[in-house]
């Protein structure tokens, strides 16, 4: 079985070449990196794991900034790499944490799921097997065709580990985030973490860019409580704030000390209308 596209022609467009094309102006047009990705680790595998922050918007919004988490990533790519995918569930549909291990299309190509490591993590009961919660949600999908536009340069080679998660407190994402991280240690694989997520919702930008600048600050402090009492307290509207935590907490067990901010845009940077906005972050852990 396969999971097939669903926000393609949507999201992002479904023509290979179009896709392609709109992917290489997000890395070279004047807000983006201003060049394309390069493969510079001449190591076969990741020399450590790496937590990445994506938006998964319309790439029309969101895919400069998509952009910048990408670059820094090819850099650090071995030949084969996994990739645990952690999204918010926008549809409520399916298990709380589903795991999905079919096959996912993109129009640029298919990428596998990692067999071995998702095998390893159902067997803790937090963790279901369950496509019906990734059928229609896109916060996962809309990652993948700028994973295969690497494979494509030839960067790396992927194989995922979609996980999509809802309805769970703080205590869970972290349980979430150490079985992960054992899992990677029993399978002596380094492993990339993307929590994919947007920012602040539908606020002025000046109320966006000053809540989201709070929670960033948690996340260059690599702080997971702190950012979950900023979320809380300030009522932030980001979806995959737990997905973060995860993340951050992965990356903190695997030894990670450092994290950057690489890009920070909102919506309104793009349709100049600032008076309901969506900010998009590109972060990096280490």
């Amino acid at each position: 079985m396969s999971r097939t596209p669903i926000v393609k022609d949507i999201f992002y467009p479904g023509d290979v070449n179009e896709l392609i094309s709109i992917i290489e102006y997000f890395y070279t047009n004047p807000l983006g990196i201003g060049e394309l990705p390069l493969k510079i680790n001449s190591e076969p595998n990741l020399k450590s794991s790496i937590g990445l922050i994506c938006p998964h918007a319309g790439y029309e919004y969101s895919g400069i900034t998509a952009g910048y988490s990408y670059y820094e990533l090819s850099k650090r790519l071995g030949d084969e790499t996994t990739i645990v995918i952690l999204s918010p569930n926008h549809t409520g549909m399916g298990a709380r944490v589903a795991i999905s291990n079919e096959t996912w299309e993109t129009p640029l190509g298919d990428i596998t799921p990692d067999l071995d490591f998702i095998s390893e993590l159902i067997i803790h009961g937090l963790f279901e097997l369950d496509d019906i919660a990734h059928l229609q949600e896109h916060s996962i999908e809309v990652q993948l065709p700028f994973l295969k536009h690497l494979e494509l340069l030839g960067i790396s080679q992927f194989k995922i580990v979609p996980i999509c998660c809802q309805g769970m407190e703080y205590e869970e994402y972290i349980e979430m985030g150490d079985y992960i991280h054992n899992v990677a240690k029993k399978l002596n694989k380094n492993i990339v973490v993307i929590a994919s997520t947007d920012f602040s919702h539908y606020e002025p930008q000046e109320t966006t860019i000053k809540k989201d600048a709070k929670v960033i600050k948690n996340v260059l402090e690599l702080d997971e409580k702190a950012l979950y009492d900023t979320v809380m307290d300030n009522n932030i509207s980001m979806c995959g704030f737990g997905q973060v935590i995860t993340m951050l907490h992965i990356l903190k067990l695997s030894g990670a000390k450092n994290a950057d901010l690489l890009n920070y845009m909102t919506s309104g940077d793009i349709s100049k209308d600032y008076t309901s906005v969506v900010g998009y972050c590109a972060l990096l852990i280490e």
